[in-house]
């Protein structure tokens, strides 16, 4: 049992106000997840660059941000910052991303990239949702949409890294309520095509599946709907890009999901307590979504 919360805001001058609608959302959720939580955002594209989110794997202090800044921009020169939130930190760069990952790995092993692309930040962390947006100011975020999550873990490790949303390629990530039964053959299928997987988490399997679709040259929905022929088990899946927020569940649509529509925004959770405190929410257009039909709103 995890919980599911997305955001997209309709007009521009709600962005301000991410942070603070999403924050009762997530913790809303608490008791469906209380093993871990993290959240995606989504803003206005760099007009050139990368963000990458990093998260420093030990515990016990804080890495030397200032240093990884210094050393990283000796191997790539060119403008390099680095907004840092404890052990979290967002590195803009100029640099190449797959490059700048090698570079990384060999470099700072501690160091696990959280995302890449030029819209999302992403921030996770083990422990309650109330307390991983106290620790990373997350109802002070900006943006156009978020989505976010809260773990029970059921079938792999309570880790940060474990901990949803799961991203791969550029300004994509996803969440999921459920449990797949063809994780294993997913990465059987993808292994073989040069695609590494860095946790043993069945959601992951399906993040790097609809990812693999896009870069076949499938939009989003399209590439779910293969997910549907390759992609197995009980689910509800929330997925962002840095242009839209989709939502389906499987045929059986065993795994809750509510959505509420206004001319303000989009609010989906896995239940209706995560919502009831919106602006407007009595006089949304509120519903479940229809198994196997697939639900999206462009950012």
């Amino acid at each position: 049992m995890c919980g599911i919360v997305g955001l997209l805001l309709k007009k521009p001058e709600l962005r301000d106000q991410l942070g603070e609608l999403m924050t009762p959302m997530l913790i809303g959720m608490t008791d469906r997840g209380p093993d871990s939580a993290g959240v995606a955002i989504f803003g206005d594209a760099l007009p050139r660059g990368y963000k990458i989110s990093l998260f420093w794997r030990e515990s016990g202090g804080e890495p030397d941000w200032q240093r990884l800044t210094k050393e990283f921009s000796a191997a790539f020169p060119g403008a390099e910052r680095t907004q840092t939130t404890g052990r979290h930190a967002v590195l803009v760069t100029s640099a190449d991303p797959a490059a700048a990952r090698i570079w990384l790995a060999a470099n700072t092993p501690a160091l696990y990239v959280l995302s890449v692309g030029r819209s999302i930040d992403l921030y996770k962390d083990i422990g309650a949702p109330a307390e991983i947006v106290a620790r990373y100011k997350l109802n002070e975020v900006t943006g156009t949409h978020v989505v976010a999550h809260t773990r029970m873990a059921t079938e792999s490790a309570v880790t940060p890294a474990h901990a949803h949303p799961f991203t791969a390629g550029e300004d994509f990530c996803l969440v999921h309520n459920g449990s797949l039964s063809n994780p294993h053959l997913v990465r059987k299928k993808l292994e073989p095509l040069g695609i590494e997987f860095v946790t043993d988490n069945d959601t992951e399997a399906a993040c790097r599946f609809f990812e693999w679709r896009m870069r076949e040259g499938d939009d989003l929905t399209t590439a779910v709907k293969h997910g549907f022929g390759g992609v197995d088990g009980f689910f509800t899946f929330l997925m962002g890009t840095d242009k839209e927020l989709l939502i389906v569940r499987d045929a059986f649509a065993c795994k809750p999901a509510v959505v509420a529509e206004t001319e303000d925004y989009v609010a989906i959770a896995s239940e209706f307590r995560s919502l009831a405190h919106l602006p407007g929410v009595r006089h949304a257009n509120v519903f479940e979504p229809r198994p196997t039909e697939i639900y999206s709103w462009k950012a």
